[in-house]
C-alpha cells in the first residue's frame, strides 16, 4: 500500500493516477474541505481514502499505519485552506508525518522538494532544507525529489505567462536558462523511485530535457501559435523591492521565487535519466499541447 500526502492537488493526483496504472495499490489522504470532484477522481482509481490532515499527529499515525511507503507532495503555496500556513503545513505538518512514518515502520519515504540551485532563502526553502534535514537524521530510507520551476505552473496565466492572449511576464532580464519541468514528469520519477535502486537515501534534482531561457520558451511559443507574444519584464529590482516589502511568508516565498527565476535554474538530467529511464516532455512539446488547447 503507498500513502500519498497531497492526493487532490495537481503533482498528488497525478502520482495517483501513474500508482493506479502500474496496479500500486494506493491510500489516498483527504481533507473534509477537498474537491469533491478531485476526491472522486480518487476514489474511480481504486484509491482508499484516509481522512487526515498533516495538522493532525493521531490522522497520520492512523493514515500511515500498515502502509509500505509515503509519497508527499502537500504544500500550501498554491491551495490553503484555514490555519494552513507554510510554518504549519510544509514545515510542521511534514515534520509530523515523517515521525508518524517513522513509528509505523514504513519502508520507504518520498518527499517532493525543491531545486538546490535556487540560490534564494525564503520561509518555503527554509522549511523544505528543515525537512529535509529531519527526513535523513530518522532512519527511514528516503528519496528527496528536488524539482526545478514547472511548466505548468510558471508558464501559465496565474503567473502572467497568457499563451491564449499572447502576453508573457518575464521576471529578470529574461536570460538566464531554466531546467523548466512538467508536474507530470515528476510524478513519474515519484512513481520510479518505489522500485528503483538508485534511489535509495538519495536526493536527485530535477529538471526537463533542455535548459531554456525565458525569452527562449517565449519564442517557442510563438512558434507554436505562429503569432508574436507582447512581453513585459520585472525588473530584479522591483522583486527585491517586493521581497523586502512581503507582508507573509507566502509573499515573501513568491517574490523570492521570482528571483530565483531571473538568476536561472538549469538542470543536467544526462546521469539521472541513465538511473531513472524517464521521457521528459520539452518545452516545445509543452507549448504546442498549450496552444492546440
Amino acid at each position: 500500500m503507498i500513502l500519498v500526502i497531497g492526493a487532490t492537488g495537481l503533482l498528488g493526483g497525478e502520482i495517483c493516477r501513474r500508482l493506479a496504472s502500474v496496479g500500486k495499490p494506493i491510500r489516498a489522504m483527504v481533507r473534509p474541505t477537498a474537491s469533491q470532484s478531485r476526491v472522486e477522481n480518487l476514489t474511480r482509481l481504486g484509491a482508499t481514502l484516509a481522512h487526515g490532515d498533516l495538522k493532525d499527529r493521531a490522522s497520520l499515525d492512523a493514515a500511515c499505519h500498515g502502509v509500505e511507503a509515503v509519497i508527499t507532495t502537500a504544500s500550501t503555496t498554491l491551495s490553503r485552506q484555514p490555519g494552513d500556513s507554510i510554518q504549519t503545513v510544509d514545515l510542521e505538518g511534514q515534520l509530523r508525518l515523517i515521525d508518524a512514518a517513522k513509528a509505523a515502520r514504513v519502508r520507504q519515504f518520498i518527499y517532493v522538494s525543491v531545486s538546490h540551485h535556487l540560490d534564494v532563502d525564503c520561509p518555503l526553502t527554509t522549511a523544505k532544507r528543515t525537512v529535509e534535514a529531519h527526513l535523513k537524521r530518522s532512519g527511514l530510507t528516503y528519496a528527496i525529489l528536488a524539482p526545478t520551476f514547472f511548466m505548468e505552473v510558471w508558464l501559465s496565466p496565474a503567473l502572467g505567462f497568457d499563451a491564449g492572449k499572447g502576453t508573457a511576464q518575464i521576471y529578470g532580464s529574461g536570460a538566464n536558462k531554466i531546467g523548466w519541468i512538467s508536474l507530470n514528469d515528476v510524478a513519474q520519477f515519484a512513481v520510479a523511485c518505489l522500485d528503483n535502486p538508485a534511489a535509495r537515501n538519495a536526493t536527485i534534482e530535477l529538471g526537463g530535457p533542455e535548459a531554456l531561457s525565458p525569452l527562449e520558451v517565449v519564442r517557442q511559443f510563438e512558434e507554436a501559435g505562429g503569432r508574436k507574444f507582447q512581453v513585459e519584464h520585472v525588473p530584479e529590482e522591483t522583486l527585491n523591492a517586493q521581497r523586502a516589502a512581503a507582508a507573509d511568508p507566502l509573499q515573501q516565498t513568491f517574490a523570492a521565487l521570482m528571483i530565483g527565476y531571473a538568476h536561472g535554474d538549469p538542470v543536467d538530467m544526462r546521469m539521472t535519466l541513465q538511473k531513472f529511464p524517464i521521457s521528459l516532455l520539452s518545452v516545445k512539446e509543452y507549448a504546442r499541447r498549450t496552444v492546440r488547447a
